[in-house]
């Protein structure tokens, strides 16, 4: 997938936001860039560059508002799209419905600016407003992966590190 579908797919959604981009150095991350879009209630990020080896991008939304996005998604994605590179020169592509412990929060406290979390795993959906071409990361505790659970009150799906 190529940056200017990615930058395409989210002008539409949100044609008079002022995005959030950052840029990833070339050495030691798997993302060239990501971007954090302002949404009702939640910012939306999305991921650049994994999609011209995967063929999907990653999303992810989170809770809250302001001027300036949380920092910490930024790092997940990246986080999340190493793990996407070795799952598949594996030979086992992301897919919808599969999931990954990082085995910390989410948020990467307490090592990072993230706030304190029970979210310690990522299932991977199709973005709900994107389609299946972007795989949402949706955070939730071990528990709630170990039971399949997802909170389907949310048809957004918004990841709220507050929430555990």
């Amino acid at each position: 997938m190529m940056w200017d579908t990615v930058t395409d797919a989210l002008s539409r959604l949100y044609p008079r936001a002022q995005p959030w981009h950052v840029s990833y150095p070339a050495e030691g991350f798997a993302l060239s860039a990501a971007s954090a879009y302002p949404a009702d209630g939640h910012w939306h990020y999305v991921s650049y560059g994994l999609g011209e080896r995967q063929g999907f991008e990653l999303t992810l939304r989170v809770a809250g508002a302001g001027e300036q996005p949380p920092q910490w998604p930024f790092l997940l994605l990246d986080r999340v799209a190493v793990l996407a590179g070795l799952a598949g020169e594996a030979g086992e592509p992301f897919e919808e419905g599969q999931w990954a412990d990082l085995g910390a929060a989410i948020t990467g406290y307490p090592h990072g600016d993230g706030p304190p979390t029970g979210l310690s795993v990522v299932i991977l959906a199709a973005d709900p407003e994107l389609g299946d071409r972007f795989l949402q990361l949706v955070g939730v505790t071990a528990a709630e992966a170990q039971a399949g659970e997802v909170d389907s009150d949310d048809p957004l799906l918004v990841t709220d590190p507050a929430r555990a």
